[in-house]
C-alpha cells in the first residue's frame, strides 16, 4: 500500500490545477478516494464527521448484495444445466453462472462509470460515489439472457435521464437502477417477460428437454387468468367437457409453481439477484446492523404487501388473489425491492413518519398492480417508481401535520 500510495503522490501534482492534466483531476481524485480515505479537512468553523463517507457507505451496500449475487450466479447455473436435463456438481453450475453473470455486471460498471466520469469531466466536478451501488443492482435485477448492448442502452439511459439531468447523485428523483430496468420492460418487452428470458440458453431452444418450463411462479399464476375465466364460461353453458379440460390444464399449471420453502430459498427462475429471499434478508440484516439502510421502510413495505395479499385472500376470485400471503413476499422482486430499492435514501421519504407510510403504500401497490394487470405480473418496480414520485409529497403532508400539532398546543397552551 505505501508504494502504491507514493505512486499516487508522484502523480497527483500533474492532474492538480496548473498541471499538465489538470482537465482530469476528477478522474484521478476519485481513483485516490476509492483506494485511500481522504486527508482533505475542513477550512472554515468546525464540522461533526462521521467515521464512515460516502464511498464506504456505497461499499456496504455492494457487500449487502454479494449474497443475493452469488446465489444468483449458482441459480443461474443451476438452471440451465435442468433446462438441458444434465446433472453436474456445484462448481460446475457456479462456474456457467459466473460466466453468464459478470459480463453484464462488467457491462454495467464500464459503461455506467464511463458515463459519470464523463459528466464529472465536462462540468469539472468529483465523480459522484451513488454508480457503485447502481452498478451492482442493474445486473441483479435484468433476466440472465438481457444481451449486453441492452444492459449498456440501459444503463446509459439510467446515468443520464434517471440521474445527471436531476444534478448528480442525491439530487435524483427516482431510483436509477430501475429507471434502467423500465427502459428495458417497455422498450425490449420481449427481452424482460415470458417464459425464456429467466433461464440461460433457453430463449435458443437447443437441447431443453421435454417439459422444462422457465417461467417465473407469478408469469405462471397469471398465465391461469384466462383459464379461469373459461371454466366459469363453461360452466355457465353446461359443457362440461370444456370444464374438466380447463380444469385439468389449470391444475398442471398450478402444479408446477413452486412451493413457499423452495420460493424463499430461491429454487425458482428469475431475475440474477431476486430469487433467494434468504439471501437478501442477509444483505438486510447486514444494512441495519450497520445503520446504512431504514429498517422501517422495510419492515413497512412487507407489511403493506402482506395486508393487500391477505386482504385479496379473503376475496379469492382467482387464483392470484389466492396465492398464500406470504408467498407472495417471496416471489418476484418482492423481497429485493423492499431491501435494496425501496431503502435508498435519495429517492425514499425522509421523515419517520413518512417511512412508515411511504413503505406500505409500496408493498400495497406491488400486490395490487399483481392482481389487477396480469400484464404486470411482478409489480414492485411500478409500485416503487410510483411512491419515489410521491415521496416528497408524503414527507411535505407529515412535516405540515406536525407543524399544525404544534401550532394547536400553542394555542391551547397560550
Amino acid at each position: 500500500m505505501k508504494a502504491l500510495r507514493r505512486l499516487l503522490d508522484n502523480i497527483k501534482p500533474h492532474v492538480q490545477k496548473g498541471g499538465k492534466f489538470e482537465k482530469f483531476h476528477s478522474t484521478f481524485d476519485a481513483f485516490e478516494t476509492l483506494l485511500f480515505v481522504p486527508d482533505a479537512t475542513n477550512k472554515n468553523g468546525v464540522h461533526v464527521r462521521d467515521s464512515i463517507d460516502m464511498k464506504r457507505t456505497m461499499a456496504v451496500v455492494v457487500m449487502a448484495l454479494v449474497p443475493a449475487f452469488l446465489f444468483g450466479i449458482w441459480n443461474t447455473g443451476y438452471f440451465h444445466f435442468q433446462s438441458i436435463g444434465q446433472e453436474v456438481g456445484f462448481w460446475a453450475e457456479f462456474l456457467h453462472g459466473a460466466l453468464q453473470v459478470l459480463p453484464i455486471v462488467i457491462v454495467s460498471y464500464v459503461v455506467g462509470l464511463g458515463v459519470e466520469f464523463a459528466f464529472a469531466q465536462m462540468r469539472g466536478h468529483e465523480v459522484n460515489e451513488g454508480f457503485l451501488v447502481s452498478g451492482m443492482l442493474i445486473p441483479l435485477i435484468v433476466p440472465v439472457d438481457t444481451p449486453l448492448w441492452m444492459v449498456a442502452v440501459a444503463t446509459i439511459f439510467a446515468v443520464i435521464i434517471g440521474k445527471e439531468v436531476f444534478g448528480g447523485t442525491g439530487m435524483n428523483i427516482w431510483n436509477p437502477a430501475l429507471i434502467a430496468r423500465a427502459f428495458l420492460f417497455f422498450a425490449y418487452p420481449s427481452k424482460m417477460s415470458g417464459n425464456l428470458v429467466w433461464v440461460s440458453g433457453l430463449s435458443k431452444g437447443e437441447g431443453v428437454v421435454d417439459g422444462f418450463s422457465g417461467a417465473t411462479a407469478l408469469g405462471d399464476v397469471a398465465s391461469t387468468l384466462p383459464i379461469t375465466k373459461g371454466i366459469a364460461e363453461a360452466q355457465k353453458i353446461g359443457d362440461v367437457a370444456l370444464a374438466s379440460d380447463l380444469q385439468g390444464k389449470l391444475d398442471s399449471i398450478l402444479g408446477n409453481v413452486p412451493d413457499l420453502w423452495n420460493s424463499f430459498l430461491g429454487f425458482i427462475p428469475g431475475s440474477i439477484g431476486e430469487t433467494s429471499t434468504l439471501a437478501i434478508l442477509i444483505g438486510a440484516a447486514i444494512l441495519i446492523y450497520t445503520g446504512i439502510a431504514n429498517w422501517k421502510i422495510m419492515l413497512s413495505v412487507f407489511a403493506g404487501g402482506y395486508v393487500m395479499a391477505l386482504g385479496f385472500n379473503a376475496i379469492g376470485a382467482n387464483e392470484l388473489m389466492n396465492l398464500p400471503a406470504l408467498h407472495h413476499l417471496c416471489l418476484g422482486g418482492f423481497a429485493f425491492g423492499a431491501v435494496f430499492m425501496a431503502t435508498d435514501p435519495v429517492s425514499a421519504s425522509r421523515t419517520e413518519r413518512g417511512k412508515l407510510i411511504y413503505g406500505f403504500l409500496i408493498g400495497v401497490f406491488a400486490i395490487l398492480i399483481r392482481v389487477f394487470n396480469p400484464a404486470f405480473p411482478e409489480g414492485m418496480m411500478l409500485a416503487i417508481l410510483l411512491m419515489n414520485t410521491f415521496a416528497p409529497l408524503i414527507d411535505h403532508f407529515v412535516v405540515q401535520g406536525n407543524i399544525n400539532r404544534r401550532l394547536k398546543r400553542a394555542k391551547v397552551n397560550a
